[in-house]
This record gives C-alpha cells, sequence and structure tokens, in this order.
C-alpha cells in the first residue's frame, strides 16, 4: 500500500533514511522549485520505463505539485512490485506552505 507522508513525516524520512526523492512534474515545474534532494523524472518519461528510474534498494517518495501526480507515480511503482513506496500529500505547495524550503535551478535557453 502506497504511503501517505505529511511534509514534517517526509522531512524526518528524508532526514534518517536511504530514501529516491523523485519528483515528477515537468522540467520547467521542477526548476522552479523543488525539494532539496529530488531528482526530476516527469510522469511521462517514468510511466514509459519505470525500471530505467527506479531502484528496488531504497524506499521512494514521490512528489508532485499537490500531490495528484506523485500518487499516480506511486501507484504504478506498487503495481509493479516496488516496496516502501511514498507519496507528499499536498506535494511542494504543501511543503512549502509547511515551512520547508524549496530550492531553485534555471533553466537554460535553448540556442
Amino acid at each position: 500500500m502506497v504511503e501517505t507522508l505529511t511534509p514534517a513525516a517526509a522531512a524526518d524520512l528524508l532526514s534518517t533514511a536511504n530514501v529516491d526523492l523523485v519528483d515528477v512534474r515537468d522540467e520547467r515545474e521542477f526548476h522552479a522549485g523543488h525539494m532539496p534532494g529530488a531528482r526530476n523524472i516527469p510522469l511521462e518519461t517514468l510511466r514509459a520505463d519505470p525500471d530505467k528510474f527506479l531502484s528496488r534498494d531504497k524506499a521512494i517518495v514521490f512528489v508532485c505539485a499537490r500531490g495528484v501526480r506523485s500518487l499516480t507515480a506511486a501507484k504504478l511503482a506498487e503495481r509493479l512490485g516496488y516496496s516502501n513506496v511514498s507519496n507528499l500529500d499536498g506535494g511542494t505547495s504543501a511543503w512549502s506552505k509547511a515551512g520547508f524550503q524549496l530550492a531553485t535551478a534555471a533553466i537554460s535557453a535553448a540556442a
């Protein structure tokens, strides 16, 4: 079963465990603000080949903007036999509202 995490529970888990934090938003959304340490794997990319991107050796926490796309990703991972799968309830919006920082990165313009 996919575990639903509050921002505080996610912060605790991320600070103490071997966790893969996967942000399933598109690249532009990710660069506008993401949880520190997150890897960006857009949902459509993940759906195409989950085994290419996910590890069975770590707990996985999925995140998106509000928790909808990440729940879809978490359910997909669970169906494929990944264990210890979690979803951040409320996504980066809830993370930020709870007082946790988001990291940002500029997107380079195409020439």
